[in-house]
């Protein structure tokens, strides 16, 4: 598995997403909630040894209680994968958020994506500078995600930050809430891809390309090669998986992302 460095971290460049681990599909409640019986502990933890097997180290995953929980038990059997942290909009503050990866052993840790929208359409970016400090201060890399290329574009010229993580879809408005209501209808445009891609190109720092799949959406040959053809050389993909109907996804997924690199190399 090729690697990249962030910060002082070596990542493979297949991370593994840690969305479906609590629940979001980005798809219909009836789908979170049939994630969120599936992928019980020891699920996850199988998943993360199969991904460990596979040559990815690296899980990038909510920085919440429950994630919080798997991983120290995971990593107290063994475990190697390390941990890039999201921050949690229910820890009530970004400030919160990140102190709950810190003390669970994150690796690196970033801003969530939709609150990082929600603060650039609300006009209080001016939040973001002492959150990236804070992380930074305790020793890991520090990077936000976000949906909209426009939050990237400006973080690239405001922070000094480690990584982006650039979602190639924002599939809805985050004004009025930082994460996505249940039952909102999503939507996944293409013109939106295509931004982010182009946004990609000009960041000064390596960029996770996330949501490559559509959450679901997208033929999965179609779309590692899609996203092969558009990383730089110090970026990477993060992809969650739902394997409760195909055990394979998660080797298939890694064959085809290897199979796009060779045929880009």
């Amino acid at each position: 598995m090729q690697k990249i460095k962030i910060g002082n971290l070596e990542v493979s460049r297949f991370i593994l997403g840690g969305n479906p681990f609590s629940g979001f599909s980005h798809q219909s409640p009836e789908l979170d909630r049939a994630m969120v019986h599936y992928f019980t502990v020891d699920r996850i933890k199988r998943v993360l040894r199969e991904a460990e097997s596979l040559g990815i180290n690296t899980l990038v995953a909510r920085a919440d209680n429950h994630i919080v929980r798997v991983l120290i038990e995971y990593w107290d059997e063994g475990g190697k994968i390390q941990w890039i942290a999201q921050t949690a909009p229910e820890m009530l503050s970004i400030q919160r958020g990140i102190e709950n990866a810190i003390k669970g052993g994150a690796s690196a840790c970033y801003i969530h994506g939709g609150v990082m929208d929600q603060l650039f359409e609300t006009g209080r970016l001016d939040e973001v500078a002492p959150a990236i400090d804070m992380i930074r201060q305790a020793g890991i890399p520090a990077g936000i995600a976000a949906h909209n290329p426009e939050v990237h574009k400006w973080a690239d010229r405001e922070l000094d930050i480690d990584f982006h993580m650039c979602s190639y879809y924002n599939p809805a408005p985050r004004k009025e809430s930082a994460e996505i209501r249940p039952g909102t209808i999503e939507r996944f445009q293409d013109s939106d891809r295509d931004a982010m891609v182009e946004t990609i190109r000009s960041l000064s720092s390596p960029a996770i390309h996330y949501k490559i799949l559509g959450a679901g959406r997208k033929d999965p040959a179609d779309a590692f090669a899609f996203a092969v053809k558009h990383l730089r050389p110090c970026d990477a993909v993060c992809v969650g998986i739902y394997d409760e109907h195909k055990s394979n996804m998660l080797r298939e997924d890694v064959e085809l992302f290897e199979q796009a690199l060779a045929a880009y190399a």
